[in-house]
This record gives structure tokens, sequence and C-alpha cells, in this order.
């Protein structure tokens, strides 16, 4: 996730500071002399209020301004900025943002959190700072909607109800943890002048709930490839949601849940929760019409994988009222890039759900985009959620890989994988899932295609760049997403969706 700058500029690594901290009584409140300016967030312009799943529990966007926390040489904004410890509303997850969307943050963002019902305060935690390398491409509306910010990755700590954070410029000479050096000096570099990099202005900490989850679903997944996550997770929880709704009490789905429903009507009924799984044989005949031909006009053998169970965005309890409107569309799917969501490791199966509505929150409200960037998301355990609105078997575009959304589709698996193993699980849901939707469009999981590049750190606008069908978030961005634990087992991903294709 994190961006590498063309320039070699670095961030700084995860030193401690010595700064002083706010009264550690369990309901610390902030510091009298610090005052902070709180928001809620709401949705975005156009959305439809009120059109949570029936049944959910709508979520909440707490957003506080940061506040210097040290004085400084150069004036406001170039020291540390933060929030003393303090007591907040409930949530789950967390980020920061900032004003403008083209200004990096060259430093790191550090927390504490304070777990809901035990009231432990959690050591310091890092975010993710470099985050502008999932967005939409440049020039394409949701990029100009005056609406979009910068931001961190997105932070998953769990049910909490108390904060802190730092911010902290990085200095010359610090090394970062890619290794980098800021403005390009060494890391033993003499007397770090700590004025070199001003933080962006606007810093606000945003605090997601991602709301509670709908009414269980009592319907069965037939989806038999769950796997486990780690050796101390459990196999996944069917997943909280929406039940089967009989027609004699059928609910009256509202504007955009019925928009969302109809992108995938040809798949499954508007209510449902899952996509089901089909069986090769299944899937070859249900998509027989819109499969390619051969050179020759006949029909071709079909290279496409089965299709796997997919929870569908009513099935993780998607709030449809927040996001924009309407669908946007690329026109077809040439490649695969896989992300890590660099949120961290520490959820539960049972939690992704809640996971997903905590960034698709922050996507839309926090980061001002259309909607969810991915296009789809995985767990630990394998199990494959639709991500962007529009339809899975459609080519949706998303906001997942600056510069190449366009003609491919986004895959990020819920966690940090830069020095953690991806599960098993995970790593054949990626296969199954691009086994599919590549075979779609008749693309070879193993073979490799050229994309024309819009922009970025890597390839220049207009640039046609070979890349494999299945790549990493690296190989079309100068960024370490998505991990080099989960980037290494590409490899082995793309051959296994070859040979569920039948290659």
């Amino acid at each position: 996730m994190r961006g590498y700058l063309a320039s070699s500029i670095g961030v700084t690594c995860a030193a401690a500071l010595t700064l002083p901290l706010a009264p550690t009584a369990a309901t610390a409140a902030a510091s009298p002399s610090q005052t902070v300016s709180t928001t809620v967030r709401g949705a975005a312009p156009g959305a439809v209020p009120g059109s949570t799943a029936p049944g959910a529990v709508p979520g909440s966007t707490q957003s506080l301004a940061l506040a210097p926390l040290s004085r400084t040489r150069a004036g406001a904004g170039a020291g540390v900025q933060g929030l003393t410890r303090r007591e907040v509303r409930p949530f789950s997850l967390l980020g920061v943002v900032w004003d403008d969307p083209r200004a990096a943050l060259h430093g790191t963002v550090q927390v504490r959190t304070r777990a809901t019902g035990t009231h432990q305060w959690s050591d310091w935690q890092e975010v993710e700072t470099h985050n502008d390398d999932h967005a939409a491409d440049p020039g394409t509306a949701e990029s100009r909607s005056g609406r979009v910010r910068g931001a961190t990755a997105p932070l998953w700590v769990g049910d909490s109800d108390g904060v802190e954070v730092r911010v902290r410029p990085a200095q010359p000479g610090e090394a970062g943890t890619d290794g980098r050096t800021a403005a390009g000096g060494s890391a033993d570099a003499a007397d770090p002048d700590p004025t070199a990099w001003e933080l962006p202005g606007g810093l606000r900490l945003e605090l997601v709930d991602p709301g509670e989850q709908p009414a269980a679903d009592t319907s069965t997944d037939t989806s038999t490839d769950t796997g486990t996550g780690t050796g101390t997770d459990a196999a996944p929880a069917p997943v909280p949601a929406l039940g089967p709704v009989s027609a004699d009490r059928a609910p009256v789905l509202d504007a955009r849940t019925a928009e969302t429903a109809a992108a995938n009507a040809e798949l499954a009924a508007p209510e449902a929760t899952v996509i089901p799984a089909l069986s090769k044989e299944e899937t070859e005949a249900a998509y027989a019409a819109r499969l390619p031909d051969s050179a020759d006009g006949t029909r071709a053998k079909p290279y496409i994988g089965p299709r796997p169970s997919i929870t569908t965005r009513r099935g993780w309890g998607a709030d449809e009222g927040i996001r924009k409107g309407g669908f946007t569309y690329t026109k077809k799917v040439k490649a695969a890039f896989v992300h890590h969501t660099a949120t961290g490791n520490n959820y539960t199966c049972a939690q992704a759900p809640s996971v997903i509505r905590g960034i698709y929150r922050y996507h839309v409200l926090s980061n001002g985009w259309r909607d969810i960037g991915y296009n789809f998301l995985v767990d630990k355990c394998g199990k494959i959620y639709e991500g962007r609105a529009g339809g899975v078997a459609k080519p949706v575009m998303g906001a997942h890989t600056l510069g190449f959304n366009t003609d491919s589709t986004g895959i990020a698996v819920l966690g940090t994988y830069s020095s953690k193993k991806p599960s098993a699980a995970a790593v054949k849901a990626i296969a199954r899932l691009t086994a599919w939707k590549l075979g779609l469009y008749g693309v070879n999981p193993k073979g490799k295609t050229y994309l024309t590049s819009g922009g970025g750190n890597l390839y220049a606008k207009g640039r046609k760049v070979r890349l494999h069908t299945i790549s990493g978030h690296r190989d079309g961005f100068a960024t370490s997403c998505p991990g080099k634990r989960l980037y290494a087992k590409l490899g082995s991903a793309r051959s296994t969706s070859a040979g569920y294709q039948g290659r």
C-alpha cells in the first residue's frame, strides 16, 4: 500500500517519540488547552438518505481536527500534530485525511486506541501513510469531483471508545520503512532538520463505526472451499446478513438498493446475500453466449473457471445510500491487480463484513470516492465479497490502481502482508476468482497483456505497458502493495487459476 515517490523521497521510520501524554484515567477527555473541531460525516451529495438495508443499524464517521503537539521552528504545520488521549463515541476503524489529494504526507502516523469493555489501551500502531496509489485515474469524473481528499490507508482496530494520535513529519536523512531516506539523504545524516517537511493542511482523524450487521442469514452457502485463515482462527462463520425474503412480505427496496441488486439480476435474486458457486460445466453453460469465438467463427473451447461463491453487497451490509448513484464501466477486463488493504491482520473471519463496511465508509465519506475502490475483496478464510457496485460479471471501473483502472479489475485481500504470509485459502480464492472473471473475457491467467497508463509515478500517461494478466499493485505503480509476502504468491495463483480454466 505504501507508495514510493519517483524522486526517491522516502518516509520516516517508526521511531518512538517522547511526547507528554494526557492523564491516563479510563475516561480521559481532551486536554483543556487543545480545542478540537469535531464533524460527523454524512452521505455523499446525491446519495439516498436512510437507504440502509432493512434491519441494519447505520454506521457513523467522526472527524476530528488535529492540532500541534510540539513547538516548531518553522511555524504552524511543520511540527508534530495529533490529539491527546481522549474518550470518543465507539468506532472500529480509523485513518487520517487532509485537504489536498495531491499533497503527500511525508512522515509517520501513530495511534493508540482504548478497547471497549476492557478499557485497556493498545500499544502505538503505525498507519500506512502513502495511500494515493489507490485512487481513480487522473482526469476521470471521480477524480475531478471536488470531494476527493488526501488520506492514509484505513486501520482496523476493533471495538474502541478512546483514541490518541500523533503525526510526525519526516526529516532529511531519516530512513523510511522502505529503506529510502527523506529528500534522498542518507540514514546517518547529521543534525536532521525537523522543518524540512511540512505536514499537509487540514489534517483530520477519521473514526469509523461500521454499524451493526443485519439479521443473520439462515440460507446455506453451497461453497465448499472455505479453508481457515490461520492456525488459530476458526473456519468462517456464515456471513450475518439479510436472509431470504418470502413473497408475501417482500421489503420495499429503495431505488439505490434496487439499482445495486439489478446489476446482478442474471446471477441472483434481488434479495440474495450470496451469488452461489457453479460447477465448471454449469459455468460454461451459463456464460456460453458471451464467451469469445475462435478465429474461424466457430465456438472456441471455453477456458473459464467455475464461478465461485460471492457474498453480495447486501450480504456484507452495504449502506447503498452513501455511495454515488449509477455505475461506471470500462470496456473489458484484460488484467486483475491484487492488493492488500493494509488494514492490519487483527480481525476474525466473522468480522470481515464489518471490516469491509468500515473500508467502504472510509473510501466514500473520508476519501471522497464514489464507492469502495476495490472490485472484490477476499478475507483470510478465502471468502470472496463483491466490492464496487455495478455487477460482479461486468467490467466495473474501480479506484484501486492509479493509472491502470481502465480494462482491469481490483482484488484486495483484507490484511497487511508486508511481513505476514497470506493464508493458503486467500491465495486459492484469488485463483478461483480470476479463473472465472478473466475467463469471461477470454484472458489466460498465466499470460501477459498491454494496458495503457492513465498516469502515475511509474509509467507516464499514454504509455503502453506489458503486464501479467494477474499482477500485483506494485507492477503498475511504485508501491509496496500488495506486500512482499502476498506478491510472492502471485506466481502460484496464476498457475492455479489457469488450471481452474482447464489450461
